[in-house]
């Protein structure tokens, strides 16, 4: 007799549950880039004396300089520190990103550990 349902090899309804658990990590990996979207980080560089701001789109939103740090002679110490705050800002959403999603997969790899 023939099984009803489910999959050859027998996982009857399995193919439910798991359908409704990739549905609910889809939602939730939704809202979670919405909310990194929102965010923004501050980094600095110099001690302090430059700030550079980054949203969740990866996007510089604002950059802050100290009158001091601003040096005609010395442009190239300006542009590094703008280079270093900016890059950091960027790893720190980076790393928001993927704590993020961390939480949703459970620390799997790829998607929550599906093997595609």
């Amino acid at each position: 007799m023939a099984k009803r349902g489910g999959f050859p090899g027998g996982m009857p309804g399995n193919m439910n549950n798991l359908m409704k658990q990739a549905q609910k990590m889809q939602r939730q990996m939704e809202e979670a880039q919405k909310e990194l979207e929102e965010k923004e980080v501050t980094a600095a560089a110099g001690g302090g004396a430059v700030e550079v701001t980054v949203s969740g789109k990866r996007e510089v939103t604002k950059v802050k300089l100290s009158e001091e740090v601003v040096d005609p002679d010395d442009i190239e110490m300006l542009e590094d520190l703008i280079m270093a705050a900016t890059n950091e800002a960027l790893r720190q959403i980076e790393e928001a990103s993927a704590d993020s999603m961390s939480k949703i997969t459970g620390g799997m790899g790829g998607l929550g550990g599906l093997p595609f």
